[in-house]
């Protein structure tokens, strides 16, 4: 059975499928000894030979699920030029993984960890379905105005952020606490964008100062150290593949007003088309170009 090469390259556990569409782009992929650019291009897992920089693609024996506590001060990457702390330093003696999703530098929190591209490709595509929870300590207290500025969307990057829910973290809630000069947040975001949640509230007058991902879906921070791991659960696997699998949950339609709100408030259409107040069905026709004005038409007296 012919697949996409790039999702071939996911399934086996290499890279996600976007990581794989760059290898593929960069002529990195070959099939049958024939280097393969094009994207749409298709093989056969099972009878051609598929190599990724001259290595043959073995198909893997079985996904791994792996959550981890990212420590502030490390990257969320597999290896880093500047020399600075990666995730491939936690992870000794086991397969690849790769993250489903980043975090930056200053941040910390909750990661899945897998070598299934797939699932991976999927997480960071699920939005409302798979949403991300973060608790936000700001520098100073931001207004109620700033916060709905901020829950609407603001333009970055020429796009303007998706609908976020923020609310202030309550005294009873483990971990933060309220406080009246540097107040803890709790956001909510279905899309991830580049240091997304500091550039909001730069733009708001209040720099972030901490920043901690709390749970990615129905997976929580809960019960891990800082830099610690634990694999999911063959209950918690299930529940990842079932929630990613189905469909989106359908936006609520705003209520559509009455008829008779409507009428009282035309549109512009409706204002442009509507006749005169002072013409009736009785008033002459009024010629193109003529300026003679329309007359009410005059009442008989009865007798």
């Amino acid at each position: 059975m012919s697949d996409r090469i790039q999702k071939i390259i996911a399934q086996a556990g290499l890279a996600s499928r976007r990581q794989a569409e760059t290898w593929i782009q960069q002529g990195r992929v070959a099939v049958n000894g024939e280097t393969i650019t094009q994207l749409g291009a298709k093989a056969d897992a099972a009878h051609d030979r598929i190599t990724v920089d001259g290595q043959l693609l073995r198909p893997r024996q079985g996904p791994q699920y792996w959550l981890f506590h990212k420590p502030r001060g490390v990257v969320s990457t597999l290896r880093d030029p500047e020399q600075r702390p990666h995730l491939a330093q936690f992870l000794p003696n086991r397969r690849r993984l790769f993250p489903a999703g980043r975090l930056d530098f200053h941040s910390e929190g909750l990661m899945l960890l897998t070598d299934d591209g797939e699932i991976a490709d999927r997480i960071m595509r699920a939005g409302e379905k798979f949403p991300k929870t973060y608790w936000v300590k700001v520098s100073g207290r931001p207004g109620e105005a700033q916060l709905e500025r901020l829950r609407r969307g603001i333009p970055l990057d020429g796009r303007r952020t998706a609908p976020a829910r923020i609310e202030w973290l309550r005294e009873t809630l483990p971990g933060p606490r309220v406080s009246y000069e540097n107040p803890w947040l709790e956001v909510i975001l279905t899309e991830g964008r580049n240091n997304q949640i500091r550039r909001m509230f730069l733009s708001a007058g209040h720099p972030v100062e901490k920043l901690r991902r709390v749970r990615i879906g129905f997976l929580r921070l809960t019960g891990l150290a800082p830099g610690q791991l634990r694999e999911l659960s063959a209950e918690e696997q299930a529940r990842l593949h079932r929630e990613l699998e189905s469909p989106a949950r359908p936006r609520r339609e705003r209520p559509k007003p009455p008829a008779a709100m409507k009428a009282a408030k035309p549109g512009p259409a409706s204002r442009k088309t509507a006749p005169p107040p002072s013409a009736s069905r009785h008033a002459p026709l009024r010629r193109p170009g003529s300026r003679s004005r329309l007359r009410a038409p005059s009442r008989r007296r009865e007798t």
